[in-house]
């Protein structure tokens, strides 16, 4: 490494580890978007390193995260998730994870969950040059468009502000400060 680092993800290991290998890589995959746009979901209200501390207990309780599993979640087994201490247990959260899942499988049966996402930076990320943590917004016209459409097929839990925390973590967005050795890799 050589330069410095976002400073929002302080000296966590786990939290580095995060910034220095996932955070603002372009995710294209359509199974992979959906999990993260679950996850951060969950998140509204939290901050991401909760999320990132149980992000394997909600895989393994989760099904893989799989959209297709999820969709089929009966409340009896939605009642069996909200016992499950590995992931966060709200009962909104929950179930808006089968509604969201359940409108993933509506999107992908007329095209792609990437291709609807991606169309909000026009196919390709947009790299912004702030110099500190202060310049970035929590939202923006593109977030909250982003969150219009999502929110007008079915999904839940993705606000402009979800939204704009999803652009930034799966790379739509480069939101990495100027100075991180990060920034200049994923522009």
């Amino acid at each position: 490494m050589t330069g410095s680092r976002c400073r929002w993800c302080g000296d966590d290991p786990l939290y580095v580890e995060y910034h220095d290998t996932e955070w603002g890589v372009p995710i294209h995959d359509d199974a992979d978007l959906f999990a993260k746009l679950l996850l951060d979901g969950f998140q509204a209200g939290l901050s991401w390193i909760t999320i990132l501390r149980r992000r394997e207990g909600f895989y393994e309780a989760m099904d893989g995260l799989d959209p297709e599993k999820i969709a089929r979640y009966t409340p009896a087994r939605m009642e069996r998730l909200l016992q499950d201490k590995r992931i966060i247990r709200n009962r909104q959260k929950v179930a808006a994870s089968v509604g969201n899942a359940r409108a993933w499988l509506e999107v992908m049966e007329s095209g792609s969950f990437a291709e609807l996402l991606w169309s909000h930076v026009d196919g390709a990320p947009i790299v912004n040059r702030w110099e500190h943590d202060r310049d970035v917004p929590t939202e923006t016209d593109r977030s909250l468009a982003m969150s219009k459409q999502l929110r007008s097929l079915g999904f839940r839990f993705c606000g402009p502000t979800i939204c704009y925390a999803f652009m930034q973590a799966t790379g739509l967005i480069n939101d990495h400060l100027v100075g991180c050795f990060r920034h200049r890799p994923l522009s």
